[in-house]
């Protein structure tokens, strides 16, 4: 189990990154949602001990990682959101190289470790293959068995799925949540339906500070009846933003559909929406912006 308690980080030409965070991570997958400039990435790099928090503390299994940091990295995975390798090395040998670096110094063990994470992330085809060469799913794929050196029991992944096309972000969640059965996955990311399709517990980072936490099915059950859908046409968007709480607005068959957020029946044609996890979402990221506009005013 992580643990979090109270973790803030400022950096040094002021910027608050993380605000006063606490949190239990328990076994299996865990994602993280924000928007991007949440703190998503400095949290990650702290939980990763490659910066520290201005202050807070942060256990894992009891180790205090903060005082132990080395200790840590001998039981973690990471993929950062951008990860760096020498793009015309072949998969199996920088897959080699880092096994060596992760203290794996038998040539028979890093030979086993190597083949299997190959298999397992079906790489093993195009193992001979500089890395320059693969596609951004081959990439990501790659960097989970680069994370996966050495049977870590914490594993950080960082933006996943962005940028991956359909097919590519399936075997990669499918991927993830084979390994997420028996560790620690923290999932960091802005994409809804990463977290939706593969978590059973979750967050919500904005501004440096957790405004939502638990499980997404129960966030879903306890915002039925605050979200509210009307189909309206386009140019008439402004009027309903200045009159009601938009959280979304997308396109169906060239119509506009607009969500709003209201605790009672707003009545004008809206209809109650049994809200998703992305209206669970946006409808946390609207109560944000309105108490941080209001805290404004006050000041």
């Amino acid at each position: 189990m992580l643990e979090l308690k109270n973790v803030s980080h400022v950096y040094s030409n002021g910027v608050r990154a993380l605000d006063d965070v606490s949190l239990t991570i328990p076994k299996g997958m865990f994602g993280l949602l924000g928007p991007n400039g949440a703190g998503k990435s400095t949290l990650m790099r702290t939980v990763a001990t490659l910066q520290t928090p201005s202050s807070g503390e942060i256990t894992f299994d009891g180790l205090d990682i903060l005082a132990e940091p080395e200790a840590l990295r001998k039981r973690l995975g990471y993929l950062p959101q951008d990860f760096g390798v020498y793009p015309r090395v072949s998969a199996y040998d920088m897959l080699d190289h880092m096994a060596v670096l992760k203290g794996i110094s038998s040539r028979g063990a890093r030979k086993d470790t190597v083949e299997t994470l190959l298999n397992q992330v079906n790489l093993w085809d195009v193992r001979k293959k500089a890395i320059a060469g693969f596609s951004g799913g081959m990439r990501q794929r790659f960097g989970i068995a680069q994370a996966l050196i050495g049977n870590p029991d914490l594993i950080i992944v960082d933006e996943p799925t962005a940028g991956l096309d359909p097919e590519e972000r399936n075997r990669f969640l499918n991927l993830l949540a084979e390994i997420g059965e028996n560790v620690v996955v923290i999932l960091s990311t802005h994409i809804v339906e990463d977290v939706a399709d593969l978590c059973p517990s979750m967050a919500v980072l904005v501004n440096g500070s957790i405004k939502l936490e638990g499980a997404p099915r129960d966030l879903m059950t306890k915002a039925r009846g605050t979200i509210w859908a009307k189909t309206i046409e386009r140019g008439e968007l402004d009027g309903y933003r200045s009159m009601y709480e938009v959280i979304s607005t997308r396109l169906f068959a060239g119509e506009t559909i607009i969500h709003i957020l209201c605790d009672h029946d707003p009545g004008d044609g809206f209809s109650s929406v049994d809200g998703g996890l992305e209206d669970v979402y946006f409808s946390t990221l609207a109560q944000s912006r309105r108490a941080a506009s209001e805290a404004t005013q006050a000041a």
